[in-house]
This record gives C-alpha cells, structure tokens and sequence, in this order.
C-alpha cells in the first residue's frame, strides 16, 4: 500500500478575523471567503485533519491512516502516540494577535492535550517593512505580569523585520504575533492551544472584542526572553541544493532548490513535503507523479528511492 505512491492531502481552510485572499491569489486555492487566514496543509489535528487525495486509502483523512496504517509511517504497533506535527500556510491580512504557546508538560498537565507548541515559519512573501513580534522586554516574571495588566505593548514587544525567504524558530513560551502583509509556511508541533496576550483591542461583527488568556501568558511565557539560534547547513544534491533550517527535539525542516533533476533516498521514517514554487515530477519506481506550486504530500516509510525533476522550491520536514 502505497509503496510506490507520495501520499498527496486536500488542504482545510480556516477563516480569521485577520485572514485574506492571499491563498487563491498566490496558491489557486478555493477558499471559502476572503477572510480566509489559514490553509491547514498537512494535518492529522481534529480541528483540521487533512484527507488522502489520491490512492487506496483517498478520502479517509490523515489521522485515521495514522492510526489504522502505521506501517506507513514506520510506527511500531503499540504506539499509541497522535500524529506529530502540523503544516500551514498562512495569510496575514491583519496583524495576528500577540499570543504565546506552553510547552508539552504544561499541555499534558493543565489542557490534557499531548502537545504543547513549538513552531517554525518559512516567509513565503512579506509587504515592505512588514515585521513581527518575535519576544519581549521584561527582566522578571513581576516585570512581565505588570506591563501586561498595564498594557504597555509598546514598551514590552519586540518587533523584527522580515522579508520573503527568511526563517523563524519560535520555541513554546515566545510571545510572538504574525504581523500585516506576510505569508508565511508554519511547521508545527500538533497542537492548537493559543493563550492571546493582546489583540489590539479589535472586535468581532458583533461588536465583541476576542478573548484574552493573559493568566496563563504569564505562566507559560519565558522571562528573559531568549532568542533561538539555528544553524542552517547547506547540502548539494545532484541539482537539488538542500538548506537545512532548524533541526531540534521536535522537528528537522529543510529549505530545497530544486534546478533539474536529483535522485535521493528516504532514510526518515516519512517525509512532509510541501511545494511552495513551480513545477516539478517525482518519480517512485518508474512511476511519475506531476507537482505544483500548492501541492502537499507525504514520502511514507515504504519508499527508499526517488527521483525530483523540475524547476521548483519545497518545504520539508520530519519529526
């Protein structure tokens, strides 16, 4: 069962106060308004899980093949464990909210969820000047409970510039927010717990401003903030150059140029692959299967060798 065959998932669109139109404009996507903020593209999460586009297992979704076909993945038998991680694109219209995310041992503890959220962002494209809020300035946790029941967002954010192509490592316990005009790609631990900090006083259509989780904030954001440092490793492959991005306790994720034609071999357990420019053919066993700018597939465990053909740039990622 799919020895032979990348696994292809239909992405589940999920409409934002801050969303826009950014995922059919630049990715041909049918979204459902144009509020649409996010574009869940690999994703075995209950509020979103992916489903199998292609093959014997097409229309059942990625969780249920996670638990019924474990072999795909490598998985032993008896572990129990959800599907790790989660791919989005995502379109900011509007500044995101400034929120924080725990880390596993306060998820598992206080939500009862397996994992709390560490992430990653790749800029797909980003408006001049555009930037996010990547930190804080607070010294104690004292300092950082009063600013926030203070409101001093000016004195306590840090701000960063960001331009098409650069990447972010945002380990659980950053306060961060995704700022106007910037498209990025988010690997994530699979989780959705968010604890809003600040969402600039906005409200709904009916009037209502979002909720906030300031108590919680301050227990799970870490003071001092510290800034994550990644070391990219650069890697040539017939004419595939790989950057690797970020290679921590959660997640491997890489950067591919693709510029002809590069044979290699899957040593992952599976691979994630998301298409974020042009237009390439992989091949599995003398079997060929078209690629494009928007397509999102998985490498399962089965596979030991294949061939990418095209002119094309990927985003990819392992647990």
């Amino acid at each position: 069962m799919y020895k032979n065959e990348p696994i292809f998932l239909q992405p589940v669109f999920q409409e934002r106060i801050w969303g826009g139109k950014k995922l059919k404009t630049e990715f041909s996507y049918n979204i459902p308004s144009e509020e649409t903020g996010e574009a869940w593209v690999i994703s075995a999460h209950p509020h979103g899980p992916s489903i199998i586009a292609n093959g014997p297992l097409a229309g059942k979704s990625l969780a249920d093949v996670w638990n019924e076909h474990g072999e795909l993945f490598n998985k032993l038998p008896d572990n129990q464990e959800e599907y790790p991680l989660l791919v989005k694109i995502l379109d900011a219209a509007d500044n995101l909210s400034v929120q924080v995310h725990p880390n596993d041992q306060f998820a598992r503890e206080v939500e009862k969820v397996p994992y709390g959220k560490t992430e990653c962002w790749y800029v797909l494209s980003a408006e001049e000047d555009a930037e996010l809020v990547l930190g804080h300035h607070a010294l104690s946790q004292e300092e950082l409970a009063q600013m926030m029941d203070e409101g001093q967002w000016d004195q306590l954010l840090k701000h960063v510039k960001v331009k098409a192509g650069d990447f972010v490592y945002v380990p659980s316990g950053t306060i961060h927010a995704i700022g106007k005009g910037i498209m990025i790609l988010e690997t994530q631990q699979s989780s959705d717990i968010t604890y809003r900090v600040y969402d600039y006083d906005r409200t709904d259509g009916a009037g209502n401003k979002r909720e906030l989780h300031l108590e919680r904030a301050k227990q799970v954001t870490t003071v001092p903030h510290q800034d994550a440092k990644t070391e990219s490793k650069e890697t040539t492959i017939g004419d595939l150059a790989e950057k690797k991005l970020v290679e921590e306790q959660y997640f491997t994720v890489y950067h591919w140029q693709l510029n002809g034609k590069a044979s290699l071999k899957l040593t992952q357990d599976f691979l994630q692959v998301s298409v974020i420019q042009g237009k390439a053919a992989i091949t599995i066993e003398g079997n060929s299967f078209s690629l494009e700018k928007g397509s999102h597939f998985l490498l399962p465990s089965g596979v030991q060798e294949y061939v990418l053909e095209g002119q094309a740039e990927f985003i990819v990622s392992h647990a």
